[in-house]
């Protein structure tokens, strides 16, 4: 049961995934505004900026689909946002947990903000070495991997503990 404190720590959490969000959507307008599909500049040796478009999940995953992905994850993501204002409301005294959580959740919403806009995601930041290119993503994804990064390292924590 949540406690009597857990609305303050709410609202902390859903700020968290609030500036996550914002600051998604505010560089992708950057992006949609100054590049064309398909357009790269070389920031350094190893680091790009380049606008696509992701119709699919992670690493374009399903991106060839006739057009049903995108609702899916639309749904996905919203489905992911109630069960994690859940866990928030339920945990939100587990500080690192929380943070995880909050991470996780504005990227997904980050990237169902584009599939809703745009019906794909804006995709712009791309790493590469010797002739390997990672798969371009963005701040949502970023958001996404260091939140799941933290979900596991809190785990690893709590297991050791116990």
């Amino acid at each position: 049961m949540a406690s009597k404190s857990s609305s303050p720590r709410l609202f902390q959490w859903l700020a968290i995934a609030l500036l996550i969000i914002l600051a998604d959507q505010f560089t992708k307008l950057l992006i949609l505004s100054s590049f064309q599909y398909g357009d790269s500049r070389t920031v350094t040796g190893f680091f790009n900026l380049v606008r696509v478009h992701n119709t699919g999940a992670a690493f374009s995953f399903l991106a060839g689909a006739s057009g049903w992905q995108r609702w899916f994850f639309v749904l996905l993501g919203v489905a992911s946002t109630g069960f994690i204002v859940w866990l928030l409301r339920r945990h939100g005294h587990q500080t690192v947990f929380a943070l995880a959580l909050s991470l996780i959740m504005g990227g997904a919403i980050g990237n169902v903000v584009d599939r809703l806009m745009h019906g794909y995601v804006v995709d712009f930041l791309q790493f590469h070495w010797g002739g390997w290119y990672f798969p371009s993503f963005n701040v949502a994804d970023s958001a996404i991997t260091v939140g799941a990064l933290l979900l596991v390292w809190d785990e690893l924590r709590r297991v050791r503990r116990g």
